[in-house]
């Protein structure tokens, strides 16, 4: 006898946001991921601002972010939001595989790094993959953006410091100011940058890569 699903057993819809200055590109994206049952568009954008306004009143599993964009660029765009929100993950969509700003994304937190002629092929497996907590970087561009992508940011590695001397969140939240859900959040994004399993994996991936001092 075959076993019915009820709405409640099915796990919730991928929300994403598209950020893009491109009409026709945008509206691409968007219709393509109307074809997919497990992601919801929740909003769009043409510039950072637009960005950084959506991310708040929204809180999107994924957003997808334009690189080159008007008044604010991705990049800016992107570091409020993770000064905001670390645990935020952003697919960097761009133009060009040799774009300079590629390593300042990726130092700035991207979970992902995609080319937008590569958009057919790899755009709905980059975003699962992102909300699962891995990373995805275009096949092009990937040597320079995995080196990159094994760096943490500076508070990435005050955390981690903190965390590999036995201190628990609430010990980390109280010597960086900062509230636990945030450190929570700098730890998750940590385990997803470095492709570790917990707190000791994650440290011994950091001190073996030289990220951080024992």
């Amino acid at each position: 006898m075959e076993t019915q699903l009820s709405p409640g057993d099915l796990d919730p819809p991928i929300r994403i946001a598209v950020i893009d200055d491109h009409p026709l590109l945008r509206d691409g994206i968007v219709a393509v991921l109307g074809t997919q049952p497990d992601l919801e568009l929740v909003g769009t954008g043409e510039d950072g601002e637009a960005a950084v306004r959506i991310y708040r009143e929204q809180r999107p599993d994924v957003m997808l972010l334009d690189l080159q964009m008007p008044n604010v660029d991705g990049v800016e765009a992107m570091t409020r939001i993770l000064a905001e929100f670390p645990e935020a993950r952003i697919l960097v969509l761009t133009t060009y595989s040799g774009d300079g700003r590629a390593t300042q994304a990726i130092k700035a937190g991207a979970s992902g790094y995609l080319l937008k002629n590569s958009l057919r092929t790899e755009l709905l497996d980059a975003i699962r993959s992102i909300h699962r907590g891995g990373t995805h970087f275009d096949r092009q561009v990937f040597g320079a953006a995995d080196r990159e992508a094994k760096r943490l940011t500076a508070r990435e590695s005050d955390v981690l410091e903190l965390a590999a001397a036995g201190n628990s969140n609430k010990q980390i939240a109280a010597r960086l100011s900062l509230s636990e859900d945030t450190v929570k959040g700098y730890m998750k994004a940590i385990f997803a940058r470095l492709g570790a399993m917990d707190r000791t994996h994650a440290v011994a991936i950091a001190v073996r890569n030289g990220l951080i001092e024992l």
